[in-house]
């Protein structure tokens, strides 16, 4: 298994948290898109590392054309001489309609489309093919000279999803080299609905399980002491019940029979009850959905829950090269490399 970090924060740490992390012998770096761009700290990442690989986990499809996607990804491939890894997701109805302040409308085949064009645009780029995409929502006609980057020396990207539906997982088996489990998840839900429904999107294209990477971060609750194990586990119950509140993430509890909690925890956010939402996540559901003991520990519950699930592994937790990393190291050292 693959063990990677989550890189977050201003740009200004960007190229320090990579550096440290390709030398502690971490494999991978992640960024994903909330309050900071997902490609930016990728640049400065690429510029600073020589073997990590680097990917968005996930950067938002629908927030840009796929032309827009196809040279930032194009780019980044070029500058990390092939170690770039472009994770894409829908985001929810809320967010797009709200925040970006576009139209949402079937997020399944849009990103199905999304990803064919984008592959129509590079095999343009890379082997001169006329480009001449006409998708059920996305059309590319025109590629002149003057805008086309020409090849590079790497351009197969590969492009992985995210998602929570069966749908997503079905795409990500039929069409993409990754999927990218949301961190709200257990190992139930990784085995009852993301891969059959990826295996039979696999099957559809006859392609097999080692065809395709199986990508998440893992939710910790850990401490050096009771205060802050309390600490952490008040957080970590926090963030799920903040997750579990969005209506397209509750058959990650219906998976469990929780669906009712989940519905509770969509009523309390409306209300704006965010200490309410996280005292309905017992302690159960936090071990269902979290690794939860020491630090000495961790490790080895990682190991036992995600060895034969996932093919790459980071902790929820933003890597942070100044904070103490004896855990980090214990990490690796769980897994033989």
């Amino acid at each position: 298994m693959k063990l990677d970090v989550r890189l977050a924060g201003p740009l200004s740490g960007a190229a320090e948290q990579a550096r440290q992390a390709e030398a502690m012998g971490f494999d991978g770096a992640w960024t994903s898109e909330t309050q900071h761009d997902a490609f930016l700290p990728l640049i400065l990442a690429a510029e600073h590392t020589t073997r990590l690989t680097l990917g968005t986990s996930i950067a938002i499809a629908f927030g840009r054309s796929p032309i827009v996607t196809a040279h930032l990804a194009w780019d980044l491939s070029a500058l990390s001489e092939g170690r770039f890894l472009l994770g894409l997701g829908t985001q929810v109805k809320g967010h797009i309609e709200r925040r970006y302040g576009l139209t949402w409308d079937a997020p399944g085949p849009r990103l199905r489309d999304y990803i064919k064009a984008l592959r129509a645009i590079w095999d343009c780029w890379q082997h001169g093919t006329p480009l001449n995409y006409r998708g059920e929502f996305y059309s590319h006609t025109l590629m002149t000279p003057f805008f086309n980057p020409g090849p590079i020396a790497h351009p197969r990207i590969p492009v992985h999803i995210a998602g929570v539906q069966p749908f997503m997982c079905r795409l990500a088996g039929e069409l993409c080299d990754g999927f990218q489990v949301h961190p709200f998840h257990s190992a139930k839900y990784l085995r009852e609905v993301v891969l059959p429904n990826m295996e039979q999107g696999l099957t559809a294209s006859d392609r097999k399980r080692a065809d395709i990477c199986l990508a998440s971060s893992a939710f910790i609750v850990t401490g050096r002491d009771t205060a802050e194990m309390e600490a952490a586990r008040r957080n970590v119950k926090s963030q799920i019940g903040f997750y579990a509140s969005t209506p397209n993430y509750r058959v990650i509890l219906e998976c469990h029979g929780w669906g009712q909690v989940a519905k509770d925890l969509t009523r309390k956010s409306v209300q704006g009850d965010w200490e309410g939402m996280a005292a309905l996540i017992t302690d159960e559901m936090l071990d269902a959905f979290a690794i939860v003991g020491t630090p000495d520990e961790v490790p080895l519950k990682l190991r036992q829950r995600y060895t034969g699930l996932l093919d790459r592994l980071a902790v929820y937790e933003t890597f942070r090269p100044e904070a103490d990393l004896t855990a980090r190291r214990a990490l690796l050292a769980a897994f033989p490399r």
